[in-house]
């Protein structure tokens, strides 16, 4: 289950890039509550999605030139500089080279083998988010590529990951742990191939709600749109795959109950 006592390689950070920053906090503001509060004058415009005083994810005005809006998992890492070295000799991609952020800590952005975005987070002064695995945060991360297996041994060799094949609905579905503690506690996301001819590398963040269809029509009422309707997933739970008003996926779950 997704925590906040980060480790190596667990998901310890979200952000949106978006074109335009006060419209997305306030299309997120409807959908989950969220308060953005903006992280200061020298940021360029970036700053924190909260839920009471918490933070739950971050948003900043696009960056990379060509950059469509997207989420960007985050995973935590010792030295940043080390997994960027060691995600080019692994045959991925550097887009942004690891930086210091001010005192809050070192990251770096990269692009896996499989076209799939993601980053790196040395923590310093920030940790990670404040809150996840609860209604209205982060609660899953996912990958999609068109070859999971080539991809995670990537993983392997930056993070240590560990994987369970399951069987799902249509596909085989890769469970993934980080490499310390027991596996299932150390669950933090999933891999599929593509789920459709449409679908591009990407990592989609999962979100813990309580009602998937009632946020699918928030989200289309207030300018999102629906890319896939709530549906139920044996032993999962039901969930729905959405775009905020700019483009940007992400997928809502409402966790089937528990034993």
């Amino acid at each position: 289950m997704l925590g906040t006592q980060f480790t190596t390689g667990s998901p310890c950070w979200i952000d949106l890039g978006s074109p335009d920053t006060g419209a997305a906090a306030a299309f997120y503001g409807a959908v989950f509550g969220w308060e953005f509060r903006s992280a200061g004058p020298d940021t360029g415009g970036y700053g924190f999605f909260q839920q009471d005083g918490r933070t739950v994810a971050a948003l900043g005005p696009l960056t990379e030139e060509g950059a469509d809006s997207a989420w960007t998992v985050y995973f935590q890492t010792p030295d940043a500089e080390a997994a960027q070295h060691a995600a080019e000799a692994a045959g991925g991609s550097v887009r942004v080279a690891a930086l210091d952020v001010m005192d809050a800590g070192r990251m770096a952005a990269l692009t896996d083998p499989g076209g799939a975005r993601f980053a790196v987070w040395q923590p310093g002064a920030n940790k990670g988010l404040e809150r996840t695995s609860s209604t209205n945060t982060l609660v899953w991360a996912e990958l999609h590529v068109a070859d999971p297996e080539a991809v995670l041994g990537f993983y392997r060799t930056l993070f240590g990951w560990r994987w369970a094949a399951m069987e799902a609905p249509g596909m085989k579905y890769r469970v993934l742990s980080t490499a310390e503690g027991d596996q299932e506690d150390a669950t933090f996301g999933g891999a599929a191939e593509f789920l459709d001819d449409g679908d591009v590398p990407r990592w989609i963040p999962y979100f813990d709600v309580e009602d998937a269809d009632a946020v699918a029509a928030s989200a289309q009422g207030n300018g999102g749109s629906v890319l896939m309707p709530a549906a139920d997933v044996p032993d999962v739970g039901r969930i729905a795959w959405l775009a905020d008003p700019f483009g940007a996926p992400f997928a809502v779950l409402k966790p089937a109950p528990m034993g």
